[in-house]
């Protein structure tokens, strides 16, 4: 049975769907003004291999994660580049796209968009209104009255008592309590702009989520995933108007993974100390950087090094190799039943990647036994442990073509192979002085030749 821990109760407790055999599932999606880092890749991936075990389990998934394409940094990054707002968003996200097929993450099934969901949002925050939860403030902008909603700091364990202590009530005079938050911000010159009750504005960041969610997955549904980052104040305030707007509770699992950290500090944006996907794409396969976000729990804090890195890309390696020169379309369900057992123990124990990893290596470490004394098994085991790592997103290229791999500013293909058939000949003709001075040139490129029983083979160093 699959066990998640919901930050909401801090317990792990058995996936129970509203809807039996259906998990209704919705991620805060990236704010497109920029590259995707890590921190967002990490949320990507880690939500796409809950989503690929969910349906490996047989359940039916409806997965919605958004895209904010209207906010102050947005609009900002817009100003400053000169570049119309919609054109910017676009731009980004048609990158984070690319970004995600590079890390091998699938779509999610719905992608709503705050521009495209004003109708929902102006009717959620009538609605606040109309139940006494909200109201308008002197300056024209739309608030949520915290004070209003009894359950308020739930999510976080914040006590509204400790948050007003440490408020600041000079902010923002226009509010009846310094934690109340907007809904609605009034238009400024030359921001975009959108018609309300209220008068030409644009919604605050909360309210769109609460929106899309709601109107894709209904008042109520099962998880709701995001960073650690988001639950106070972004995940608090969606409680707090979504439940106040429906009558409903909201969510019944909230799951949040943990930072991405860099020199002991969480990589952030804001602290200008952060890689993007593209930036560590130059040097890693996305394969690379899926193994290594997966080798921490996605609770857990994932430390980036290039060493983590590599040491990543080395077990990618190891796994491939394991695989090469295998037929692995065959794969009988009464062998490797032992290693399903583990992998599903591992997943069913909180989406644990990194447990489900190790059994992995086990299943690799028989299929190098058996490659010399049972071919069929090992090819068999090979098919298994391709099924298994393809619920991770891991394992679906050609072991060949990945462990050759293609680098235009390396030494090519072509040349290789002419290289590998040179040296053979001179150690047709014993001239092993020669045969060492290619197998010495290929390896200071970066190559290294393999000899087996069936020829050489040959693969990119790391």
């Amino acid at each position: 049975m699959l066990n998640i821990y919901n930050t909401l109760t801090r317990t792990k407790a058995p996936l129970e769907p509203i809807i039996p055999h259906q998990v209704r599932l919705y991620v805060c999606g990236m704010t497109v003004y920029d590259h995707c880092h890590l921190g967002h890749a990490r949320v990507m991936v880690v939500f796409d291999v809950v989503v690929r075990y969910l349906r490996y389990l047989g359940y039916e998934v409806i997965y919605v994660r958004n895209i904010t394409d209207v906010d102050d940094k947005i609009i900002q990054r817009a100003k400053e580049n000169s570049e119309d707002i919609h054109a910017l968003t676009q731009r980004f996200i048609d990158a984070m796209h690319e970004d995600e097929d590079a890390l091998a993450v699938l779509r999610p099934d719905i992608e709503p968009r705050a521009t495209q969901s004003m109708a929902d949002i102006i009717t959620m925050i009538q609605t606040l209104l109309d139940n006494g939860l909200a109201y308008m403030g002197d300056n024209g902008d739309v608030y949520y009255q915290v004070e209003k909603f009894a359950a308020y700091g739930a999510l976080s364990g914040k006590k509204t008592a400790e948050l007003l202590a440490g408020s600041r009530v000079d902010i923002e005079t226009a509010k009846k309590n310094p934690l109340d938050f907007v809904l609605w911000k009034a238009a400024k010159p030359e921001e975009p702009h959108w018609p309300s009750p209220w008068g030409n504005g644009r919604p605050g960041w909360h309210i769109e989520c609460s929106a899309m969610s709601t109107r894709c997955l209904g008042s109520h549904f099962d998880i709701h995933g995001g960073g650690m980052d988001l639950q106070f104040p972004h995940h608090e305030n969606e409680i707090a108007q979504s439940e106040g707007a429906t009558g409903h509770q909201f969510v019944n699992v909230w799951m949040h993974n943990g930072f991405v950290r860099i020199n002991e500090e969480k990589m952030s944006k804001s602290l200008n100390n952060f890689f993007t996907v593209r930036e560590i794409l130059n040097h890693y396969s996305g394969e690379t950087i899926r193994c290594f976000i997966l080798t921490s729990h996605y609770r857990s804090p994932l430390h980036y090094s290039e060493h983590n890195l590599n040491t990543a890309q080395g077990a990618v390696n190891r796994l491939y190799t394991a695989l090469r020169g295998l037929d692995t379309s065959d794969c009988p369900a009464d062998l490797g039943q032992n290693f399903i057992a583990k992998f599903t123990q591992a997943m069913n124990d909180d989406f644990n990647s990194a447990e489900a990893l190790a059994v992995l290596f086990e299943l690799a470490h028989d299929i190098n036994r058996y490659k010399t004394t049972n071919t069929a098994v090992a090819c068999q085991l090979g098919g298994l442990l391709r099924q298994l790592a393809g619920v991770l997103g891991l394992l679906q290229a050609d072991a060949d073509r990945y462990l050759q791999g293609t680098d235009n500013n390396s030494i090519r293909d072509a040349t290789i192979e002419n290289l590998i058939q040179a040296r053979q000949n001179a150690r047709v003709q014993k001239q092993w002085a020669e045969s060492d001075r290619i197998r010495d040139e290929l390896k200071a490129q970066g190559i290294v030749l393999e000899d087996g029983a069936n020829g050489t083979t040959w693969r990119r160093e790391l």
